[in-house]
C-alpha cells in the first residue's frame, strides 16, 4: 500500500479546529478514493458516493435533509462531487449551520461547473490527488542505500513508458495488460468523463484533439494548426485543450515574457500529468532508447514532477519555458512572487553550454538529466 503526501496533510485537518470543507481535485483513479476509503475504515463513517443518484438526492438545502445526515456522523465523505454542482447550496449550509467536518473528492473542480460554487468563498480548503510522484514511489520501495541508485534509474525507466496512475503502476501483470489498462483509463476515464461533464459533442474530435497535442510533447503548440488539420473551429480546440488542463490531463506551460529582452512566442507548450496516457494516445510502449522523442518524454518527466510539487508544497511559484527571435530557448522558467527565477535545462544526459546566456534576469540555474534527477527535484520539496 502506498502512503500519499496528501494523507498526512488530511489527517492534519482532521485534527485540527478548522471546520472549512476540504475538497481534493484530481483525475479519475488518481487514488482518491482509495483515500476516502481509508478514512472511511479509520473513523467508521460511510462515504456518499456522488455517482449515485441516491446519495446525491440526500443533499437538499434543508434542515430536516442535513440534520439526517448530521446526525449519523461528524465526518462526512463525499466521492466524485462534480457529479452534483446543485449540492453546492446543502453543503455551504453544512459549514455554516452544523459542526461537522467535509471531505469531498472530484476529478473537475465545482467551480468549473456551477455558478453556484462563489458562495463558498472563504469556506474551503483545497488539496490535491495526481498519478503518483517520485518520492512517493521511493518511499513505497524504501530501498536499502546501496541499492538506492538502481532503483531510482529502474522506476523511472518504468514511470516513463508506463507513468504512474497507482492500479497500472501497482500491477503486477503483463506488459500487454498493462497497455491495456492504459487504453481503458484514457478511453473510459479521462474522455468519457471529460465528455460526460462538460457535455461535449464529440468524443472522436477531443480524442483526436488530444492525440495531436501529445504528438508535438516539447514544442510549441499552434492551436490553429491543429484546427486546421481536423477541419474544426480554432475556439473549439481551444475550449477542448482548456478543459484538459481544468481536468489534470493537461499542464499548460506559457512563455516567459520580459522587457528586458524580446522573447517571442504567443504558443503555449503542453505535458501531461501522466505520461502512460499520452504513451497511450500515441500507442508507443517502447523503451525510451529506442524512441525519437525520448528528450520529450523525460522533459515531460520532469515538469509534471515539478506541476506535483507545487500542489502538494502549496508552493506559490509560476512556470514557463522561454525562447528568444533567434531561437534560443530555456526548457523550463520557475518564477515565485519575489521576482526570483529558477532556470531548468532538462537533457537525458549531456551537459548544457551557455544556458546562463540564454535567460536575460538574474536567476539559478539548474541542469537535470537521469542522474540527477532525483536530488534536483528533492531539494523543491
Amino acid at each position: 500500500m502506498i502512503n500519499r503526501k496528501i494523507e498526512t496533510k488530511i489527517d492534519k485537518y482532521l485534527k485540527n479546529d478548522d471546520k472549512k470543507i476540504l475538497f481534493i481535485w484530481g483525475p479519475r483513479r488518481s487514488g482518491k478514493t482509495t483515500i476516502l476509503k481509508r478514512l472511511s475504515d479509520k473513523y467508521g463513517v460511510r462515504i456518499f458516493n456522488f455517482d449515485f443518484i441516491e446519495d446525491r438526492s440526500l443533499f437538499q438545502p434543508s434542515r430536516e435533509a442535513l440534520e439526517k445526515i448530521v446526525e449519523t456522523t461528524k465526518i462526512i465523505l463525499i466521492d466524485e462531487v462534480q457529479n452534483s454542482p446543485e449540492s453546492t447550496p446543502a453543503l455551504k449550509l453544512l459549514h455554516d449551520e452544523y459542526d461537522v467536518k467535509i471531505i469531498a473528492t472530484g476529478s473537475s473542480e465545482l467551480r468549473q461547473t456551477t455558478n453556484d460554487f462563489d458562495t463558498l468563498a472563504g469556506r474551503f480548503i483545497e488539496y490535491y490527488c495526481l498519478p503518483l510522484s517520485f518520492d512517493e514511489v521511493i518511499d513505497y520501495l524504501n530501498p536499502n542505500p546501496l541499492d538506492f541508485p538502481r532503483y531510482v534509474n529502474t522506476e523511472l525507466q518504468k514511470q516513463l513508458v508506463y507513468g504512474s496512475y497507482p492500479e497500472v503502476y501497482l500491477s503486477e501483470t503483463d506488459e500487454d495488460s498493462k497497455q491495456d489498462l492504459l487504453s481503458n483509463i484514457l478511453n473510459t476515464y479521462v474522455l468519457k468523463d471529460v465528455v460526460s461533464i462538460y457535455n461535449l459533442k464529440d468524443l472522436k474530435l477531443a480524442k483526436e484533439i488530444l492525440t495531436k497535442v501529445s504528438l508535438q510533447l516539447g514544442s510549441e503548440v499552434s492551436l490553429r494548426e491543429i484546427a486546421t488539420s481536423l477541419q474544426a473551429n480554432v475556439t473549439t480546440v481551444s475550449n477542448y485543450i482548456e478543459i484538459f488542463v481544468k481536468n489534470y490531463i493537461l499542464i499548460s506551460l506559457p512563455s516567459f515574457k520580459t522587457n528586458a529582452r524580446r522573447a517571442v512566442s504567443e504558443n503555449k507548450k503542453y505535458y501531461f500529468y501522466d505520461l502512460g496516457i499520452r504513451n497511450a494516445l500515441i500507442k508507443d510502449f517502447r523503451e525510451l532508447e529506442l524512441r525519437q522523442d525520448k528528450g520529450a518524454v523525460f522533459e515531460n518527466y520532469i515538469i509534471s514532477e515539478i506541476e506535483k510539487i507545487k500542489k502538494y508544497v502549496d508552493y506559490n511559484f509560476s512556470t514557463y519555458f522561454y525562447r528568444e527571435y533567434h531561437g534560443k530557448e530555456v526548457d523550463l522558467v520557475i518564477g515565485d512572487f519575489k521576482k526570483r527565477y529558477k532556470v531548468f535545462e532538462i537533457k537525458l544526459q549531456k551537459d548544457v553550454e551557455e544556458v546562463d546566456k540564454v535567460f536575460p534576469l538574474e536567476h539559478e540555474l539548474n541542469v537535470i538529466n537521469t542522474k540527477n534527477y532525483f536530488e534536483k527535484l528533492k531539494s523543491l520539496l
